[in-house]
């Protein structure tokens, strides 16, 4: 059921052990879990074509939409784990996933954050269980909980190991790890984290088509090195030299970025590859494996696929405002119509009032301070038949759905 975490360098103790599938009690949860995170109105929805009418409201849900198996699994193993070591202090590294009212049910549930003010590693000894979340930790976190000899939940989602896999096998190849991500998010800190790995391992971390516009200039030599540094700073590995570390390079991405944008990237990157070094030779200068997560993607073909379907007054996308997969839904959506991006029920404040983040416009870095919530008016309107369009990112539970779709048919027939 659980295998030994790694030794780091140089130790001979008996290491920490680490939970990576289940702990056999997802039957003892199964009830807490339905009732915190099922909605029976979204069964219904489900069973009727993804389509809802009530009075003048239709709902138009997408096919593919919240919970993903990586978030379901994550938090199935984080009661799980509550439910296994009930005499034990219990931790998360930080929040499991991007939903705030999944991570406040966790607290409640009596698991703590390590994330949070006054908390920290050096609290937790070896009777202590951490859980580390979906987004996976830095290798530099995993050596530090193994110290503690602490117990370890390993929730992290498969898709995330997968790019691990492919930013590792570039670095042992010799190739520079170009990370399509935001510098700051928990998952692409750990991925940069694994092309350390290698001898002489780097990375470098491109948030947007504007970077990777600079980073293709220097490839072709039409930019500094001066103009890089200015950058990308904080967005690569230590002793970063661009001129040298941009001759040979693989491509990997956050797995919950825009999928269209990391072709873009990647493309980008290769055509400046075949300028500098000609056609023949960009085997030898770039490397590129898809790596965004098919339940990331789903998604975004649904939304894509519902809006080219019919016209709809409106879009309301529901999700944390730091998930990197909800506000890309948000920008997608937001192309075609005006576009709501909430976090939960409350946010539909009256017939005249809502709560939400902007969104379209480009991704952010995914660093502290970048959520920004407004309130707009006059934004349901006011003709006889109103058709929403909505979906959910892959941390949002369908019982915030649920919430949100009962809220929006009372104020739409008030």
């Amino acid at each position: 059921m659980f295998e030994k975490s790694p030794l780091t360098s140089g130790e001979q103790r008996v290491p920490a052990p680490i939970f990576r599938k289940g702990l056999n009690l997802k039957h003892a949860v199964a009830g807490t879990l339905a009732r915190d995170y099922h909605s029976q109105l979204i069964a219904e929805i489900k069973s009727s074509n993804f389509t809802w009418r009530n009075g003048r409201l239709v709902v138009h849900l997408a096919t593919e939409f919240g919970f993903c198996y990586g978030v379901d699994r994550a938090v199935d193993y984080a009661y799980q784990t509550r439910a296994r070591f009930p005499d034990r202090r219990v931790y998360l590294t930080g929040e499991i996933i991007h939903n705030p009212q999944v991570n406040t049910l966790l607290r409640q549930a009596g698991i703590g954050f390590l994330s949070d003010p006054g908390q920290s590693v050096e609290q937790v000894d070896s009777a202590d269980v951490v859980i580390l979340p979906a987004f996976g930790v830095s290798i530099d976190a995993l050596q530090q909980l193994d110290r503690r000899g602490c117990t370890l939940i390993d929730t992290t989602c498969g898709s995330v190991l997968n790019v691990w896999k492919a930013v590792k096998r570039y670095t042992a190849e010799g190739f520079t790890a170009v990370i399509h991500g935001k510098v700051h998010h928990e998952e692409t800190k750990a991925t940069a984290s694994q092309a350390l790995i290698a001898e002489n391992g780097r990375y470098l971390i491109i948030l947007d088509r504007d970077e990777a516009t600079l980073v293709c200039d220097l490839i072709r030599g039409l930019a500094s090195v001066n103009q890089f540094q200015a950058a990308f700073s904080e967005a690569c590995s230590p002793g970063f030299d661009p001129v040298a570390d941009l001759c040979r390079v693989g491509l990997a991405n956050q797995t919950t970025m825009l999928m269209s944008e990391s072709l873009e990237i990647g493309e980008m990157i290769r055509l400046a590859m075949i300028a500098q070094y000609g056609q023949n030779a960009v085997g030898n200068h770039y490397q590129a494996f898809e790596t965004i997560c098919s339940a990331t993607q789903d998604r975004q073909d649904a939304v894509n696929s519902l809006l080219g379907g019919q016209q709809f007054d409106l879009a309301v996308v529901i999700g944390g405002y730091n998930s990197s997969n909800t506000r890309n839904l948000a920008r997608i959506c937001a192309e075609r119509l005006p576009t709501y991006h909430i976090a939960e029920a409350d946010c539909l404040i009256s017939v005249e009032d809502i709560r939400h983040r902007p969104a379209g416009g480009p991704p952010s870095s995914g660093g502290p301070g970048n959520v920004t919530e407004i309130t707009s008016s006059n934004w349901l309107p006011s003709s006889d038949v109103v058709h929403v369009a909505v979906t959910a990112g892959a941390s949002t539970p369908d019982s915030i759905v649920g919430n949100v779709i009962s809220r929006l048919a009372t104020f739409a027939n008030a």
